[in-house]
């Protein structure tokens, strides 16, 4: 039996979970050719976001392609051309009239092309002699999408990974070759908001205000409560209104976390879940990933493990300076508790969600968080 909850990537839309007014926002913006800049924590739902998207656009406007490509794993310009150009390989089928003049157009890169062993896609290897044939492969890539007459949607997740390529120039050269097309639209996706925000939102930066921004938080308790109870009672599973409320209580509705829970318990294969079942499930998954957090340990100081203790037994964090958060946890100064929210920010493991109003932390993974709550 399939387990209805997916927690890898999109499926279909029977399998999706509400972000209706998003997602309507965003085909707006492709039908409008509006560029947009989507961020979120990360593990809120993204990429599932952008391929429910693609899956509503093949539905209703099949005239408009849609390129998909995450460059979270690339360092520099090389890998990001080779990622443009195999999710364009992918997209386009080489059958078809577009997919012919790709083909012909990749040989001239002058390319390895092999494919993956397992998934059949293809990887291409290309040797460049100088940084200025980087460019120029760069440019014609993106010259020969724009030459197609058809409008192509091209999405970009975790753009922000384009700060730490050795090639400086990398915002300049995009925004510059970007700007010369007229039929490309481009979604901007990336988890780390303040790297975002200064790569949008700095007047000093290439990429100023050249986008709509959507911004994706939590889904409310009420369309996910009827979500999950739709899915369990469809595979002719009962659960307890009370065991959906401690699911999203104790997942805090992060996407990823709860539908992790979700498809935990529906793989124990019980056919009534109540609260025990629930907290089983929870157990479970907390033994599953001791191991990394122990690793974690390793990783950090005693005051930067210390301090991820504290901020999880606090579940969240306004006021991470206050006395009062600070005399609890023994934490010391408060230029010494900024000092330490601010680095374990930066390795990931502690989320800074900055609203109008105020920061809050916490403890970026949630069942983590609460393996830390018990020491």
């Amino acid at each position: 039996m399939n387990n209805p909850f997916i927690i890898n990537t999109y499926k279909s839309r029977e399998l999706f979970c509400d972000r209706e007014n998003e997602l309507q926002l965003m085909l707006r913006n492709s039908i409008n050719h509006t560029d947009m800049t989507l961020i979120s924590q990360r593990r809120m739902g993204k990429t599932g976001l952008i391929l429910r998207l693609f899956d509503e656009i093949a539905t209703v406007h099949p005239d408009i392609h849609t390129i998909y490509l995450d460059i979270f794993s690339s360092r520099n310009i090389d890998d990001f051309i080779k990622l443009l150009a195999e999710a364009t390989m992918k997209s386009f089928k080489p059958k078809t009239t577009i997919g012919e003049k790709l083909m012909t157009f990749i040989k001239t890169m002058r390319p390895q092309l092999t494919f993956d062993n397992i998934t059949g896609e293809p990887q291409l290897m290309i040797a460049y002699q100088s940084p200025h044939e980087k460019e120029y492969t760069l440019r014609g890539l993106l010259e020969f999408l724009d030459s197609q007459e058809v409008p192509i949607i091209i999405a970009i997740d975790e753009f922000q990974q384009i700060r730490d390529y050795p090639e400086k120039n990398m915002e300049a050269l995009l925004r510059t070759y970007i700007q010369q097309t007229s039929n490309l639209t481009f979604i901007y996706c990336g988890s780390k908001k303040h790297l975002m925000a200064d790569i949008f939102n700095n007047e000093k930066k290439p990429f100023y205000s050249s986008t709509s921004f959507v911004s994706l938080g939590k889904i409310s308790a009420e369309s996910y409560s009827s979500f999950i109870q739709r899915l369990f009672n469809e595979y002719d599973r009962d659960i307890d209104v009370e065991a959906i409320d401690f699911i999203l209580d104790w997942t805090r509705r992060h996407t990823y976390y709860t539908q992790q829970l979700c498809h935990t318990i529906f793989a124990d294969g019980e056919h009534h879940i109540g609260i025990s079942e629930v907290k089983a499930a929870c157990e479970q998954l907390m033994q599953q990933g001791e191991a990394i957090y122990l690793q974690y340990r390793q990783m950090l100081t005693v005051k930067q493990w210390s301090y991820l203790i504290a901020v999880a037994k606090e579940g969240t964090v306004s006021q991470i300076t206050a006395a009062g958060f600070l005399s609890r946890h023994k934490l010391g100064s408060a230029s010494t508790s900024q000092r330490l929210a601010d680095a374990l920010c930066d390795k990931g493991l502690l989320n800074d969600d900055i609203s109008v109003k105020e920061t809050t932390y916490s403890v970026n993974d949630v069942f983590f968080s609460h393996w830390l709550e018990r020491l």
